[in-house]
């Protein structure tokens, strides 16, 4: 396992010793000098994910350079540097304790000095630091470099993601001017479900059975929101209503979405490699899924020409299809798709562009982040179609907000009072559903 070599240590350099010629050496340069004889020791050809193959001769190093360097450590002080030279050299380094941290929700890396983390959606900064860049960028390598991605001066930005499915952002000098920057978004670790979503008050149990409803009816769903707003978390609650004998097809930029169901066929785009070519995006990737015989298509998001695909599966009998969109209303969202698919270079008149939009789209489900953190449908439109050549939507359940009470927002989820039009396409599935559910609870009957 390990290189037969005669190297060993060098005593330590003059700058640790004091006035007696004794020497002292920091942690810092222990983890330092441990970490090049590793490398210099460490077959080339060992698996380094390997932790059962790998730990024991990192131990035997670590213990070899304190017997040598005749450091004075206690056991808690040498398990706990153990422990961080493990993680720096085969994790992720000062980020492990983050990434072990099940309230940790996201970790924002801006530069090696500043590092964000993100508990019951509110930013904070941490007491994290990396030693300099090259630390940091040795982490980013280190993310990029088993998905066969590469990040450098020439690739500055990079999307990638951990082991365990967390979403990984990175960019770098030149472009980020503090150094190198990195977000991850952590992959939950047991599967959000909409009993998690009801125990958060992140929509109601009426909202929650008309959601069921739609997705079981094969509506075509668009998930709307902002920047964190929990649009990938709704989308994976609204993927568990599919049936288990159904054929699903996800199409992501990068994997996310965690479905229980057995028959699934996952696709991810590829970004172009050093020389820009070998670029699939999710506009060919949803082509290609029209041929794959789906009987739902899941796309992760749609942000550019590839609106103008998923309108076409949409219309084409791929019903119960379900995507993301970044906006900041119901409405937006519309007018969001509408430019969207104006960049495929298409020679449609608007107006033909928004008839494929209402025939296409069912349902509107919005979130928000609100100023607590918390994340909350505020919105469930269904698209009603075209009264000349404005698309006609109504609410059919919206979050009211009331005011903000100890930091806490305050507000009830209620029905606009309106039957929805889609309810007879969900009744001609077998689907019932109460019809007190669209009425206010003032307008409600008492039960006799």
């Amino acid at each position: 396992m390990l290189k037969p070599t005669s190297t060993a240590l060098r005593g330590p350099d003059p700058e640790t010793r004091n006035g007696n010629g004794n020497h002292q050496i920091s942690t810092k340069q222990i983890r330092e000098r441990v970490q090049r004889r590793l490398l210099a020791e460490l077959s080339p050809t060992i698996d380094t994910r390997n932790l059962d193959q790998v730990r024991p001769a990192l131990e035997q190093i670590f213990l070899e350079t304190l017997t040598q360097e005749q450091l004075p450590l206690s056991r808690v002080e040498r398990t706990q540097l153990f422990d961080e030279i493990v993680a720096d050299i085969l994790g992720f380094g000062v980020l492990e304790p983050l990434l072990r941290d099940d309230s940790v929700t996201e970790i924002l890396v801006n530069g090696p000095d500043q590092v964000f983390i993100e508990r019951n959606g509110l930013l904070k900064e941490s007491d994290v630091r990396f030693r300099d860049n090259s630390e940091l960028m040795r982490i980013i390598d280190r993310i990029v470099a088993p998905l066969g991605r590469r990040v450098d001066e020439t690739s500055p930005m990079v999307d990638a993601r951990l082991p365990d499915g967390s979403r990984v952002n990175i960019i770098i000098p030149p472009l980020a001017l503090n150094g190198p920057c990195m977000s991850i978004r952590k992959f939950a670790k047991a599967v959000y479900s909409v009993e998690d979503a009801l125990r958060v008050e992140s929509l109601s149990q009426d909202m929650a059975d008309f959601m069921r409803a739609c997705v079981l009816g094969r509506l075509n769903i668009v998930i709307s929101g902002g920047t964190s707003s929990g649009k990938t978390t709704m989308l994976n609650v609204l993927s568990s209503f599919i049936p288990s004998n159904e054929r699903i097809v996800t199409i992501e930029d990068a994997a996310e979405l965690h479905l229980n169901q057995r028959h699934v066929v996952r696709l991810e785009a590829r970004p172009p490699n050093i020389e820009g070519r070998g670029q699939i995006s999710i506009r060919h990737l949803v082509i290609n899924a029209l041929r794959m015989r789906p009987d739902r298509i899941i796309v992760g998001e749609v942000r550019g020409a590839e609106a103008l695909d998923m309108l076409q599966a949409m219309n084409t009998g791929h019903d119960g299809s379900l995507t993301t969109a970044h906006s900041n209303g119901p409405r937006d969202t519309l007018r969001r798709v509408e430019t969207m698919v104006l960049t495929a270079g298409t020679d449609m008149p608007l107006r033909a562009i928004r008839e494929q939009i209402a025939s296409a789209f069912d349902l509107i489900i919005h979130l928000e982040r609100l100023v607590d953190g918390g994340r909350k449908v505020v919105a469930i439109s269904e698209v009603q179609g075209m009264e000349g050549d404005v698309i006609v939507m109504q609410d059919i359940f919206r979050y009211e907000q009331t005011g903000i009470k100890d930091g806490r927002v305050e507000g009830q989820f209620a029905p606009a009072g309106v039957r929805p039009k889609v309810l007879d396409k969900i009744q001609v599935g077998g689907i019932a559903l109460s019809p007190t559910m669209f009425t206010p609870a003032q307008r409600r009957l008492p039960r006799r």
